[in-house]
């Protein structure tokens, strides 16, 4: 059985038998480029049940292990005492944002609030009507505005627990919106963040592992969390440009790199390892929601999942670029 809390904990293990050391995000930000190093950027997405991430947290202070924890906004996500003991075992903890896709929910609210009071009154209707032209005007731009706000009251709830200067998108994959198009239009750094993971690391050396979709070779069911071969054009008027090699851009030389390397399983990993196959540098993204102790909450994680994976493959197959 993959995916279960004992093979976490033995892939964390092997990977220190084996030389590695974890740090971070803000640490690898502060000392990139600094060594040579055997070293594993260890970040966390909260994407639900934050209780997970509590077991996951502990499994690395018992093994000496830091990792950053991304929380999300949400109710599902958001949990203060889970966040104020992950810091005392001496995790990080950082804004998983979504707030591209929190306008548009906001946006889209007062919309319908409007088309509510049109059945109000004569008078309503002209006033509904104005709010309704103005609201669905929305452009990317327009979106975006919103979109900042909302982004410095999460942030600023974020800071009321812990010291947060490093941020990752959530992918939100049923959303028409990629919460990254902030940053064309706002400069993260303005607002005392030192690097979002997507745009600041490059991958020329470093191999990108993610469990998304429960899964370590899932980039056909992963709608956002992937590599983009871009060119460096695409992002020209952008406030916020990501380094080149970078998971946001893409190099011929990073993308060339991730590709000498495709996992199947966890198993295969740790083979990879007790070969010597692995590359010297590795940031590893681990959801804790996908890995389960108990046998019940392990099959549900699995069926569960399988079925969001069809859904997100036939999104992959079909959207338009």
């Amino acid at each position: 059985m993959d995916f279960t809390t004992g093979v976490f904990r033995k892939l964390l293990a092997s990977l220190l038998d084996w030389g590695y050391g974890f740090m971070t995000v803000r640490q690898a930000f502060q000392v990139r480029g600094e060594n040579n190093l055997q070293q594993i950027i260890l970040r966390h997405d909260v994407d639900q049940r934050p209780e997970n991430s509590l077991v996951t947290a502990r499994i690395e202070y018992d093994l000496g292990i830091s990792g950053t924890y991304y929380f999300r906004v949400t109710p599902n996500s958001f949990n203060r005492s889970v966040m104020s003991e992950i810091l005392s075992l001496g995790h990080e903890i950082g804004y998983h944002y979504e707030d591209m896709e929190l306008a548009r929910q906001r946006v889209r609210f007062k919309i319908q609030g409007s088309r509510f009071k049109v059945q109000d009154s004569r008078f309503k209707i002209q006033d509904s009507r104005f709010k309704i032209q103005k609201l669905e005007g929305y452009g990317e731009a327009e979106l975006a505005e919103v979109a900042i706000e909302s982004f410095r009251e999460n942030l600023a709830r974020f800071r009321g627990l812990a010291e947060v200067d490093t941020i990752c998108m959530h992918g939100t994959p049923l959303s028409p919106v990629d919460s990254r198009l902030l940053w064309k239009y706002y400069d993260y750094h303005d607002y005392g963040i030192l690097a979002e993971p997507y745009f600041d690391f490059t991958l020329k050396k470093m191999l990108y592992l993610t469990d998304t979709g429960r899964q370590w070779n899932g980039e056909a069911v992963s709608i956002r969390d992937k590599v983009f071969s871009r060119p460096g054009e695409y992002y020209e008027n952008w406030k916020r440009k990501p380094v080149a090699g970078s998971a946001m851009q893409m190099t011929e030389q990073s993308y060339g790199f991730q590709k000498g390397f495709r996992f199947r399983s966890t198993g295969d990993i740790m083979m990879s390892g007790r070969s010597g196959n692995l590359p010297t540098c590795l940031m590893v993204t681990l959801h804790p929601q996908r890995w389960n102790k108990g046998k019940f909450r392990w099959l549900q994680e699995l069926v569960a999942q399988n079925a969001k994976n069809q859904i997100k493959y036939l999104i992959n197959r079909y959207k338009v670029e």
